[in-house]
């Protein structure tokens, strides 16, 4: 073992966080705990990690699933495609693997969902495959160590940051190696205000010794975030002393895939009601129905990576019920039962502050 791998475990033994999954070596635990840590917190996941494992134990009962029930259980966790992926990949475990996880990272890949760091991290840490695992917190510590000048997103970088962590990954032990480098990127050799003076690599680390630490890793430039206005119609609709509502699953390849919303009118700048009601989609949707207008909200705002939504929530009632809803993909509701759908968090505040429909 070099000095490196040694110094590393070393410090993992003393300071690692006691998480879950890393008391089991079971694959599907692993990759569950993986595809959830995904862009979210740790602190975060754990919460429906938990709730996951409670619910579908095992690959198998999770193959069994309901895509709503899946999303529902996902709901508030964001980039919605990992829950997709998430039980469209148990299904495919269940019918070509016979329920068992294949050991080799080109196997693994072949899993919907499954990705380099996926593959590397379920191989390494389920069935110690001695494969380097590389995240954020890896190119971020290797950088700075390293000196690496690349950017983390050019093929070049991610080639040559491939290159030096496969160097690096032990031939025994390698989950535990592979833990302990992204636990020292997530605790101690953190994006802002790294602890260089306690580092037990800080002799050797270039960033720290050339006073360059707040430079690396090297990224590129952000990408511009797009702004979209959403107006959402929550068409009521009375029977039998219970109030219905529409609502439609987003089923294009967008934002919030497989989730519930209402009638989304979206439009290139603000708006108000009267200019809706000017729509041709408004006219298609209503002809001959006029509506009265129930409750307006104030404008809703909700950041995404690389977008920036602004939205509305109308309350309508028609003066009757919509002919061939099926035509809008439209479903009825009662608005008791809301809850029980997956909405995107922005409709989910919308219901939470009004307890439910101001109806």
């Amino acid at each position: 073992m070099t000095n490196f791998q040694h110094k590393l475990l070393e410090w993992y033994q003393v300071y690692k966080r006691q998480l879950p999954w890393r008391e089991t070596s079971d694959p599907y635990r692993v990759w569950l705990s993986e595809v959830i840590l995904q862009q979210t917190r740790v602190n975060q996941g754990l919460t429906y990690y938990q709730n996951f494992i409670d619910k579908w134990p095992d690959i198998t009962s999770l193959a069994k699933a309901q895509e709503d029930e899946v999303m529902k259980m996902w709901q508030g966790l964001g980039y919605y495609s990992r829950a997709r992926n998430l039980l469209k990949a148990s299904r495919e475990i269940v019918n070509d693997f016979g329920g068992r996880f294949p050991q080799s990272v080109e196997q693994l890949k072949k899993i919907s969902g499954i990705g380099d760091y996926t593959a590397a991290a379920i191989a390494s840490i389920a069935f110690q495959v001695p494969v380097p695992v590389i995240d954020g917190n890896v190119y971020r510590v290797l950088s700075r160590i390293y000196g690496i000048n690349q950017s983390i997103a050019s093929r070049q970088g991610k080639m040559l940051f491939r290159e030096i962590a496969t160097e690096l990954v032990p031939s025994i032990d390698a989950g535990n190696y592979n833990q302990a480098l992204m636990e020292f990127g997530a605790l101690h050799c953190t994006p802002r205000n790294p602890d260089c003076i306690s580092c037990p690599f800080n002799s050797q680390c270039y960033a720290l010794s050339n006073n360059q630490v707040s430079q690396f890793p090297v990224k590129d430039k952000k990408k511009a975030v797009i702004e979209r206005f959403f107006n959402y119609l929550i068409i009521l609709n009375r029977q039998d002393d219970d109030t219905y509502v529409y609502v439609r699953k987003r089923r294009q390849n967008d934002i919030w895939k497989s989730l519930y919303e209402f009638v989304n009118f979206e439009t290139e700048t603000s708006t108000d009601f009267d200019s809706l009601t000017q729509l041709d989609l408004w006219q298609k949707l209503f002809t001959g129905n006029p509506c009265t207008l129930v409750n307006e909200s104030h404008v809703y705002k909700h950041l995404l990576t690389h977008q920036r939504i602004f939205a509305k929530f109308y309350v309508v009632k028609p003066a009757k019920k919509i002919e061939s809803p099926h035509n809008f993909d439209l479903s009825l509701i009662s608005q008791k039962k809301l809850d029980t759908l997956a909405f995107p968090r922005l409709i989910d505040r919308y219901l939470e502050d009004n307890n439910g429909v101001p109806v």
